[in-house]
């Protein structure tokens, strides 16, 4: 190839033609002849290009250093030619006094050779580099020729140098300059919108540290390189740290390398949130270097649960149980992580049974020990086995509340109403950390809602304990079906510990405190019995019925641990009644007395009834508040407040207003029978109000038309019946 291109004019170049002359005539031969022959080498230029280039491309030397000897070069080697030819043209002038070399030098042949070149390279370069005087200064006709034309090669040449420097020193201070413009316009932006200096320094420190870490971030280097190369990199850069990481612990080497070769290196700057709270799961980090922290918003201030270091990782719980993220994880120092998504994750454990079954025990291990849950482990820990081996069942996937292993898991015909060692399911479990999803599919495979732990309780107690009410409504529909007192079951078992919190809960989910359990009693029965005064006062209070509560047992004896008398009973059933007249003592540290010495418990301040006496020398009524119409509100509706009735309508709308927390100037006040109330005169001792507010005059509009509609359709029947009678 190379003989059929290049070859000929190489050769040519390289023969010294005045040497052969010379050997063969005995005599140093000049003419156009040998003059042109001679510009063959030239040629040889291109052997200097490439020498450059390469110098360019050899990483041991300076690229910016190389390009100026390269520019230095061609700057030198043209003025060389011009002196030449300059030179070239005054030798063969006839008139050598008419000559540029002439008009200074009047014999400049007798001058040697060397101070002819030294003028001609002077002259060459002061026209190259000034403009005006000092320029070659024509004397004939074919200098000015030249000169026109030297002159515009040299505006074009300086041009290129000028184009190459610039480009050279702009890109060594292109990203300076960007970070000095970004500055610039966040100084601009904080003068515009008048930030406070603190924020200003933020911003300010904020952005110089994230121009020191730009430079840190490889992967950009990373994406030119072929995969074989880079899955060399990331082995030896990063596999020490994986194989240490707790979820990957143990899992065969061919999985580990899969992992690290599909992981993206990255550099964060400090207090940057890497995972939001409550985000979507969608990446999992590995924390190479630095430190992040682990922060919990609780609507109102953050809290910094935990710190992380080298070989921690963050954001599996999410991307492996498919929850939004609990916790917020910011960096608080200058951090190399190592980022991996949770699809390439599921991949890899798709891919590898083995080894995902392994991840999953080493995350169910975790999770155990952070949340103390050890009794879960059941006999699989004991003497008999490893301390390590942690069992892939449903009680410890329940308690990660990963709701898609459990699903598996319950696929492949695992009994759903396994216990462990304090009776507790994995419902139980699920319902008392509030997993939706593990509580779903529990149900859907059929597990037992009304199976019992060793303190007696259900799947149902511990959701409504827990305060988790979704979960609660759900198992609530399903256990009415297999067990109509399952309410009656719970209102009774919250009587009996004293629980009143959990009446309240409970009585908010609409049950009825009426409601019997298996044994047929009421709540309030229980909590007579079991001498659960505060209990026994809050049911009666609230509606629950003292003739269903059976105060005598069938033998006619009273219940056990009696702590209330029937006398109290019936002076609380008096108290929430409409209208009941109390007794208002003259001294507002006056309490009710009952005559019962069983009362005595409101005579120390349990009950209060705080009194004050009017201008016109009356006592100040008390009365109850509801929310809602009267006609529609039910016992399932939210409790009411009990109020001091204060001297003007206003006062009373205010207070209304900020119990309620409803728009009292616009709501109507009615009684029970639903009659509008606009004066404080009307108003007794004890009367039941209700505040309706513009949306429940829609509720009750909408079930009018309801009605209505009902009521037409039924007189249509009516009249169509008779006509065709």
């Amino acid at each position: 190839m190379y003989l059929s291109t290049f070859f000929i004019m190489d050769v040519a170049s390289t023969i010294p033609y005045q040497g052969i002359a010379y050997l063969v005539n005995g005599e140093v031969r000049e003419g156009m002849v040998y003059s042109l022959l001679g510009l063959l080498r030239l040629w040889r230029l291109r052997k200097v290009k490439q020498f450059f280039t390469r110098l360019e491309k050899d990483i041991r030397f300076s690229y910016f250093w190389v390009r100026c000897a390269r520019l230095i070069a061609v700057t030198l080697f043209l003025v060389h030619c011009a002196g030449c030819l300059y030179y070239l043209l005054a030798d063969r002038y006839p008139d050598r006094d008419k000559t540029w070399i002439g008009a200074v030098i009047p014999n400049f042949r007798q001058e040697s050779l060397w101070i002819r070149y030294i003028s001609s390279i002077y002259w060459s370069i002061t026209t190259m580099t000034t403009v005006g005087y000092g320029d070659l200064h024509a004397q004939n006709n074919l200098e000015m020729i030249f000169n026109i034309f030297y002159m515009l090669f040299n505006l074009g040449l300086t041009a290129y140098l000028i184009g190459n420097m610039t480009n050279l020193v702009v890109e060594g201070t292109r990203r300076t300059m960007e970070f000095r413009n970004s500055i610039r316009a966040a100084s601009n932006f904080v003068c515009r919108n008048h930030l406070p200096p603190r924020l200003q320094q933020q911003i300010l420190a904020y952005m110089c540290l994230k121009f020191r870490a730009e430079s840190l971030n490889q992967q950009q280097l990373m994406d030119q390189l072929p995969k074989p190369i880079c899955k060399s990199i990331c082995e030896h850069l990063f596999l020490p740290v994986v194989k240490e990481v707790y979820l990957f612990r143990g899992i065969s080497r061919e999985a580990q390398l899969l992992l690290v070769t599909k992981t993206k290196p990255e550099y964060i700057p400090p207090k940057e949130d890497v995972i939001v709270q409550n985000e979507a799961a969608d990446d999992v980090y590995i924390v190479v270097s630095g430190e992040v922290e682990i922060i919990y918003f609780n609507g109102e201030r953050e809290e910094v649960m935990g710190k992380l270091g080298t070989m921690d990782i963050f954001g599996e719980v999410s991307a492996l149980s498919d929850r939004p993220q609990t916790f917020t994880f910011r960096t608080r120092t200058l951090s190399q992580l190592l980022r991996l998504k949770q699809a390439t994750l599921r991949e890899v454990m798709q891919s590898k049974p083995d080894d995902s079954a392994l991840i999953v025990r080493n995350f169910l291990k975790h999770q155990i020990e952070v949340h103390d849950m050890k009794e879960l482990l059941g006999e699989s820990t004991g003497a008999g086995g490893s301390g390590n081996i942690v069992p892939c069942n449903l009680l410890t996937v329940a308690a990660t509340g990963n709701a898609g292993f459990l699903e598996d898991l319950l696929k492949v015909g695992m009994d759903p109403d396994v216990g462990d060692s304090k009776g507790r399911t994995a419902l139980h479990i699920a319902a008392s950390k509030g997993y939706e999803g593990c509580v779903q599919a529990l149900l859907m495979h059929g597990c037992n809602i009304n199976i019992k732990d060793a303190q007696g309780t259900t799947a149902l107690w511990h959701a409504i304990a827990a305060r988790h009410h979704k979960v609660f409504s759900n198992l609530y529909h399903v256990a009415r079906v297999s067990n109509p007192r399952a309410g009656g079951d719970l209102l009774c078992l919250a009587a009996r510990r004293g629980d009143v919190d959990t009446l309240r809960e409970l009585l908010k989910r609409g049950l009825d405190l009426d409601s019997e359990d298996h044994a047929g009693a009421t709540a309030l029965r229980v909590a007579l019995s079991e001498g659960q005064a505060d209990v026994a006062r809050f049911l009666v209070m609230n509606g629950a019925s003292v003739d269903k509560a059976s105060l005598d047992d069938d033998d006619g004896s009273a219940p056990r641990q009696t702590t209330v008398s029937a006398g109290e009973l019936r002076e609380l059933v008096k108290m929430r009644e409409v209208g009941h007249p109390i007794t208002i003592y003259d001294s507002p540290a006056s309490t009710v007395t009952a005559a019962s010495s069983s009362s005595g418990e409101l005579r120390q301040g349990r009950f209060p009834i705080p009194v004050s006496t009017r201008p016109d020398s009356t006592h100040w009524p008390r009365v109850s508040i509801y929310k809602g119409h009267p006609f529609v509100r039910n016992h399932s509706s939210e409790s009411g407040k009990l109020i001091n009735l204060p001297a003007t309508m206003e006062g009373f709308k205010t207070i209304i207003g900020e119990k309620l927390k409803v728009d009292a100037e616009k709501a109507l006040i009615l009684n029970g029978e639903g009659a509008e109330i606009d004066s404080l005169d009307v108003i007794r001792d004890n009367d039941k109000l209700f505040i309706v507010t513009e949306e429940h005059m829609r509720m009750l509009a909408s079930m009018d038309s309801s009605v209505a509609l009902s009521h037409t359709s039924s007189v249509g029947s009516a009249v169509s019946a008779a006509h065709a009678i």
